[in-house]
C-alpha cells in the first residue's frame, strides 16, 4: 500500500503524531510506504504544540518538491490523509488550485480515483468553511472532522485522540486493534 500523509499548520499535530506512530506499527505487520509532506506552517505548529522533534520513521518532502513520486498520477499512490488539515487546504482543495505539494498531491488522488481523506480541526466553523468541506464530500473526498467521541471513556488525550486517528485507519483499510462500539477489540 502507498499513502501520503500531509500535516498542514492548523492545530491538532497530536493528531498526526498518532498517526504516524500507528502506521509504523502497521508497517512491521504488512507492507507500507508512506510518503510525508508538510506544509509550511506544519513544523512550526508542530513543535510549539508537541515540545518534541519531527519523527524521521517515513520518507519525508518539501512542501514544494513537485519532483516528489506522489506528484504524478504515474506513481501509483491512491490513497492520502491530510491530518490536521487547515481551512486553507480546505478552500484551496475546494477551488482546485494546486499551489504546492500538499494540493498537488490531493488534486492526483482525486483524478486517478483514489481516496482522500481531510481531518479539518477548526471551531467554529464558518458558512465559506462548511461551503468548501460541502463542495469536497461531494466530489467523493471523505471529510473527518477532529471531533473525539467518549463512548470509551478516553483517560488520557492520546486516547481521545486516538477515537478520530483509528477512524482514519479503518478508511485506509488499516487493521489495528482497537476498543470498538459494541465491546470489539480491547
Amino acid at each position: 500500500m502507498k499513502l501520503i500523509v500531509a500535516i498542514t499548520g492548523a492545530s491538532g499535530s497530536l493528531y498526526a503524531d498518532r498517526l504516524l506512530y500507528y502506521l509504523a506499527e502497521a508497517r512491521r505487520h504488512f507492507p507500507l510506504e508512506v510518503g510525508v509532506v508538510l506544509s509550511e506552517n506544519a513544523l512550526t505548529v508542530w513543535e510549539w504544540e508537541l515540545q518534541k522533534p519531527f519523527p524521521e520513521t517515513f520518507a519525508r518532502y518539501h512542501h514544494k518538491d513537485y519532483f516528489a513520486p506522489f506528484a504524478s498520477g504515474s506513481a501509483g499512490y491512491k490513497q492520502m490523509v491530510i491530518i490536521p488539515c487547515s481551512m486553507g487546504t480546505v478552500g484551496r482543495l475546494a477551488a482546485g488550485l494546486s499551489d504546492d505539494l500538499i494540493t498537488r498531491a490531493a488534486d492526483v488522488v482525486l483524478k486517478e480515483g483514489g481516496k482522500l481523506i481531510v481531518v479539518p480541526r477548526e471551531t467554529p466553523l464558518s458558512v465559506l468553511h462548511l461551503e468548501n468541506l460541502a463542495k469536497l464530500a461531494r466530489l467523493g473526498v471523505v471529510v473527518m472532522p477532529a471531533m473525539p467521541s467518549f463512548y470509551h471513556r478516553p483517560q488520557t488525550v492520546e486516547e481521545l485522540v486516538d477515537t478520530v486517528v483509528l477512524r482514519v485507519l479503518d478508511h485506509l483499510g488499516i487493521e489495528v486493534e482497537q476498543r470498538r462500539w459494541g465491546g470489539g477489540g480491547s
